[in-house]
């Protein structure tokens, strides 16, 4: 028989045994686990677990409890995703592409209906050409930015922006100009300069008439480093995935109570200038804004002497998330091609959720509350709008009484070719 002080000894032993056993096959786990995962990838989709209640914070408890708002920002927080996720996949400053930027679909910040948005990531230190087929939009301008601020404001330097219109253009429209940060010597083409710390490019392509005004064909290349693109880099990928969450919360919650801090300010059913010279707005271009709220039975009339010289000017409908009221499906903006000015020079819009049956109608489409947006560019004034709530019944009575009509089979028309017209445009 085995004395008790051995028995003891070898349960010791036995004991020492299996806990190194446990926590080699711990370590060994845990290895197993770091080699099944991508580095970077955990990092940044854990970070976003938390996003949908920083989104819901900032609203206020009107919103926060509504089942159907909770499920826009849900959207909203997609549509940053998605935006964040293209750059991510395509941004490269020696190998740039213009990318789809906000839009329909990255519906973030109250996109422009008439404006297509492209971006191109770049370095400041390089030399670029940018060519193409200058087509015949009322407005085609670049943009030079720098990195996005920290912060939950938007605040930066006025940018530069350089219009194409500008440029020589050979007989079939073409333009070939260089962007770098000096004139290389002997140059006689069409250059422009690459302002210090430009780390971005936007493209903002505005059309007027979205039927017969056709967008430009425009590619961008670096110049100054090979052709060739060569394997990125693990190091390379991974800071990719680093970024992502950062920019993508930013994007995200950025604008999202916009809204609401105009109807905090008092301008609910009234308008006001919105400065956008610290957020990156076209220069030149004159902006106003307010919230609505409105009941089923309730409209408003909103109005403005049309400027007698104007480049471009229009309005929208957002959401109470600072998303832009769908324009493909519903006559929900209309530009200054699009909207009937009266014979007193005045251009009148009624915004309401039926169909009043006028051509200047603005469709909340289902939303009872949200944003009117307008812009002014290169105008000879830029007055903000009156606007004065009317019952739905007494619409007719407070426009022209030679305003026409438009019937149920008028505005559906109107709303497939527009959105036909909207299709055909190259939005990727």
């Amino acid at each position: 028989m085995i004395p008790q002080s051995r028995r003891r000894h070898a349960y010791l032993i036995l004991g020492l045994l299996l806990v190194s056993a446990t926590i080699a096959s711990g370590a060994q786990s845990l290895t197993t686990a770091e080699n099944n995962s991508i580095p970077g990838w955990k990092q940044w989709t854990s970070q976003l677990e938390q996003l949908d209640s920083q989104i819901l914070s900032r609203l206020p408890e009107r919103l926060r409890n509504d089942p159907q708002v909770r499920q826009e920002a849900g959207r909203l927080l997609l549509e940053a995703v998605a935006s964040k996720s293209i750059a991510a996949l395509g941004d490269d400053v020696d190998h740039p592409v213009f990318l789809p930027s906000i839009n329909f679909y990255f519906n973030i910040g109250q996109p422009n209906a008439d404006t297509i948005y492209r971006s191109a990531a770049i370095d400041a230190a390089g030399s670029y050409r940018i060519r193409g087929e200058i087509g015949s939009l009322r407005i085609l301008r670049v943009g030079l930015f720098g990195a996005l601020p920290t912060g939950s404001t938007l605040r930066l330097p006025v940018p530069t922006y350089y219009d194409f219109k500008s440029l020589h253009l050979d007989a079939s429209g073409h333009f070939d100009v260089l962007l770098s940060s000096e004139r290389p010597a002997g140059y006689t083409g069409d250059w422009w300069q690459l302002k210090p710390n430009t780390s971005q490019l936007l493209l903002r392509q505005v059309a007027f008439d979205w039927k017969t005004e056709r967008d430009p064909r425009i590619s961008i290349e670096r110049v100054d480093r090979p052709v060739e693109r060569p394997r990125p880099s693990a190091d390379a990928l991974q800071k990719r995935l680093q970024t992502l969450t950062d920019e993508i919360s930013y994007m995200a919650l950025l604008f999202v109570d916009h809204v609401e801090g105009l109807r905090k300010e008092g301008y609910i059913n009234r308008l006001k200038v919105f400065d956008v010279s610290h957020m990156g707005g076209l220069v030149g271009q004159f902006y106003y804004e307010g919230a609505y709220d409105l009941q089923p039975d309730e409209a408003l009339i909103v109005e403005a002497k049309v400027p007698q010289g104007c480049t471009y000017w229009s309005i929208i409908l957002t959401n109470d998330l600072y998303e832009t009221t769908d324009w493909y499906n519903n006559q929900s903006s209309l530009n200054g091609s699009q909207a009937r000015v009266d014979a007193d020079g005045i251009v009148r819009y009624v915004v309401s959720a039926k169909d009043p049956g006028v051509p200047n109608w603005l469709d909340t489409s289902g939303y009872a509350s949200g944003a009117i947006q307008g812009r002014w560019t290169e105008c000879s004034a830029n007055p903000v709008p009156a606007v004065r709530k009317v019952n739905f019944s007494q619409i007719r009575a407070s426009l022209p009484s030679d305003t026409p009509t438009v019937t149920p089979q008028d505005r559906e028309k109107i709303v497939r070719e527009r959105r036909s017209q909207l299709q055909q445009r190259p939005l990727w």
